[in-house]
């Protein structure tokens, strides 16, 4: 008789799901959110279990880590899809889940997900962190600009340098204004020193990153690029084509067929939002600035661009650059100016 199990992870606890071959529920609790308590719970039933399933999410790649070293056979499931085959449930709740899951499982019908490495892991962290205070040092400087704006005072241009005494020169006579932009400023010149320190990290982390190092030969793809795009393969045999990158990272249209009715939509926008900004700024400074090395790149796409305008044009780009930094990883070649840019 074969056996599967479901588990639907929350933070202190999760709920498991026990069924066997025929869909019969065996067992059902709740098990600390751990390793070792999920781990000796499965043992502890005395059977083979088929198959194991668990959501994606915030601690399900560690379980699934764990779960895996200790030889159990789980399988790591797509949100999105464990989503769209709940939609029929009249009633949601953990113990439900968990029992959807354990019934997917027993099916088949789900669709995998990589989990990534602990090294691709820490990199992500790295580059979530330093656009987290990206984004605090623009809101900052948006928030001094917007309130001095009320008062007529207008900061204008400024450098990183010159920011601050600009803020400074205007607010003077003003004490209301002092007073916020005294803390304001402080606030920006701690994440300014730590955004600073953490990008000098990423810049070594590159260099030191093979993988990185072998997609910065790309023109127009930089530090941060390569990491983003590095980090989110992590394994480059995972993919059975290099095309299959383009659908994976969102980059390909949708399509609705059904009947008389078909048709091909934008682009689908599913998976790694951030391999998607990455690779769509990538395509932009190619076709914006004097890049070398990337003519027949280039010409493709403004081909594109005159036919269907700018911005499918630097998708259509975005999604070429994803085929081909993976076929550079899969490999292990640099990227070659002189390969032909063939349509995807």
């Amino acid at each position: 008789m074969y056996h599967y199990a479901g588990i639907d992870v929350s933070l202190e606890c999760s709920s498991v799901c026990l069924v066997d071959g025929t869909g019969k529920i065996l067992r059902e609790t709740k098990v600390a959110s751990e390793p070792e308590a999920l781990i000796a719970w499965f043992r502890s039933q005395g059977l083979v279990l088929d198959r194991i399933g668990l959501e994606a999410g915030p601690l399900s790649q560690w379980l699934y880590a764990a779960l895996w070293d200790a030889g159990l056979a789980v399988e790591l499931l797509e949100t999105r899809h464990v989503r769209d085959a709940f939609k029929a449930m009249p009633v949601k709740s953990d113990r439900n889940d968990a029992r959807g899951i354990a019934q997917l499982m027993r099916l088949g019908w789900f669709r995998p997900v990589h989990c990534k490495s602990i090294e691709a892991q820490e990199t992500r962290a790295i580059l979530t962190a330093r656009k987290l205070l990206q984004s605090k040092l623009r809101d900052v400087e948006n928030s001094l600009r917007g309130v001095l704006r009320g008062f007529g005072l207008k900061v204008g241009p400024t450098t990183e340098r010159t920011f601050a005494e600009r803020i400074r020169e205007l607010v003077t006579g003003h004490p209301g204004l002092e007073v916020v932009a005294r803390a304001l400023l402080e606030a920006h010149a701690v994440l300014r020193r730590e955004f600073n320190g953490l990008d000098k990290q990423v810049q070594k982390l590159a260099r030191s990153h093979p993988q990185a190092r072998l997609l910065m030969t790309t023109p127009s793809v930089g530090p941060i690029v390569a990491l983003t795009y590095a980090s989110a393969v992590d394994d480059p045999k995972r993919f059975r084509s290099s095309k299959a990158t383009g659908a994976h990272f969102g980059l390909t249209p949708k399509k609705y067929q059904s009947g008389e009715t078909d048709y091909t939509g934008r682009i689908s926008k599913i998976g790694d939002a951030s391999v998607r900004e990455a690779l769509y700024q990538a395509a932009h400074v190619m076709l914006t600035k004097p890049i070398k090395n990337c003519s027949a790149l280039k010409s493709w796409a403004m081909r594109i661009a005159r036919r269907a305008g700018m911005r499918k044009a630097k998708v259509a780009l975005a999604r070429k650059l994803a085929v081909i930094l993976h076929r550079m990883l899969a490999d292990a070649k640099p990227f070659n100016p002189a390969a032909k840019a063939a349509a995807t």
